[in-house]
């Protein structure tokens, strides 16, 4: 498994490839396959890729896994862990409502409910309309490019769109909906939109579906971890959503409780960093660093949808669409989706405080840049998911109809890595192997997880 140190080694290389960014002209146009070469042709019509590099559709929705069930649908965030036998263990989510028997794992009338311990089940729905989205883990062999096993791994709740991995082997999902108990013309027993926990393991079973409350209700979309402090930051996935951390009050366990505040510009109340056209308030500038406070949050499940609300009126920034998220080398990176002039995305840079959550960060604040905003969908159009492979390069998954996989050189341009050739969906999810041999990619209405090798730079 990943140690804390392994994570905080993978996490360091992540600012290097970001040396050159803030030279980075926001209005050059990106080459498709800049350093890796032209994007070519795929003759099965699937993937889009530069030579020398392949893709293997390693998993499809619908195909019956190690466990016995189906592997599930829409497959969203993911992120690797190494296993103690040297292989690959991805935890994968899936954003489905509980009415999505059609492609959920028990199948089409959900016949094979009775085979799985309702105990393991966050919410059973009555049997009528349980959970269907949750988590899968399969193990992956990198040698033979074969997945060893494959099963459901988190039961019962709904829409899990992205999460993030933690410095202690475990995959935090997160829940994108505010569905409450009786939702769904009734069914539902449990109130919806926290996350929850996941270890990684190559071992068959499901993980006790215990929402994390502390973290908060509300749409929640990706979370990151800092290794040095165990602080969890999370994005939210509203058109006026916040940005979000939470202080554990166990650093060794993130279950006990702990403060969930909300990120606000210093010296700017309740600032608007979406920069749409329409706006009359100041818009953020690029590439100019702002020092931000963090302000607490009561009541944070919100039974009336109202954090993000109560946090802008108490000064918290407003954000459009938080998605992705990624901490690098003492720096947390965060997509936008429909941010911007044009609404076509933004990414932010946030460098925690060396005194982050505590009493003696007042004096030397955490700062916030407004990373990327090209303003230009030939560059950049609903960034999404984001990760960072080892030797620097930022990777990120668009959420379009005719969507791309990007990549920011250590230089600060932007390419085009791959297409999405045959099926009008989303990428999501893309995350390298612990060794960064292969990158892995979903096609979310699809329904395929792609491994792809090739000469990395």
């Amino acid at each position: 498994m990943h140690s804390r140190r392994n994570f905080i080694k993978l996490s360091a290389t992540v600012s290097i490839g970001f040396i050159g960014l803030n030279r980075f002209a926001q209005g050059c146009t990106p080459k498709d396959g800049l350093g890796y070469g032209d994007l070519i042709p795929d003759p099965k019509g699937i993937l889009d890729l530069p030579k020398g590099f392949t893709y293997k559709i390693i998993s499809e929705t619908g195909t019956k896994m190690t466990d016995g069930f189906y592997l599930p649908g829409a497959p969203d965030g993911m992120a690797t862990f190494s296993s103690t036998n040297g292989k690959t263990i991805l935890i994968r989510n899936h954003e489905l409502n509980a009415g999505n028997a059609e492609i959920g794992p028990f199948g089409k009338n959900n016949e094979l409910l009775t085979k799985i311990d309702k105990s393991k089940v966050y919410d059973f729905g009555k049997g009528i309309k349980p959970g269907m989205g949750g988590t899968t883990t399969l193990v992956y062999d990198e040698d033979s490019q074969k997945v060893e096993t494959e099963y459901l791994s988190l039961a019962g709740t709904i829409r899990n769109c992205a999460g993030g991995p933690t410095p202690w082997n475990s995959w935090i999902t997160c829940e994108e909906t505010i569905e409450k108990v009786g939702g769904m013309d009734g069914a539902l027993e449990k109130d919806h939109g926290y996350t929850f926990e996941v270890p990684a393991s190559a071992k068959v079973g499901l993980a006790e579906p215990v929402p994390i409350k502390g973290m908060g209700r509300f749409n929640h979309e990706a979370v990151c971890v800092d290794p040095r402090t165990n602080i969890v930051y999370l994005t939210e996935d509203r058109p006026d959503g916040l940005i979000y951390r939470y202080l554990p009050n166990d650093i060794e366990n993130i279950h006990k409780g702990g403060q969930l505040q909300a990120l606000a510009i210093k010296g700017s109340k309740s600032m608007d960093t979406r920069n749409w056209e329409n706006l009359t308030t100041p818009k953020l500038d690029k590439n100019k660093e702002v020092e931000v406070e963090w302000i607490h949050l009561e009541n944070v499940e919100a039974p009336d949808d109202d954090l993000r609300l109560r946090g802008f009126e108490s000064g918290a920034a407003r954000f459009a669409r938080g998605e992705g998220m990624w901490f690098g080398n003492d720096e947390i990176f965060f997509a936008c989706t429909s941010g911007g002039t044009n609404n076509q995305g933004q990414i932010f840079k946030y460098l925690p405080s060396s005194k982050e959550g505590t009493a003696e960060e007042k004096g030397n604040p955490g700062k916030l840049e407004l990373f990327i905003e090209p303003n230009d969908s030939a560059i950049l159009k609903s960034c999404d998911n984001l990760t960072v492979a080892p030797w620097g390069d930022i990777i990120v998954c668009e959420d379009d109809k005719a969507p791309f996989v990007l990549g920011i050189t250590p230089e600060g341009q932007i390419y085009k890595f791959a297409r999405n050739a045959g099926h009008q969906s989303e990428f999501a999810g893309a995350t390298f192997s612990p060794s960064g041999k292969t990158l892995f990619v979903n096609m979310q209405g699809a329904g395929l997880t792609l491994a792809i090798t090739g000469p990395w730079k």
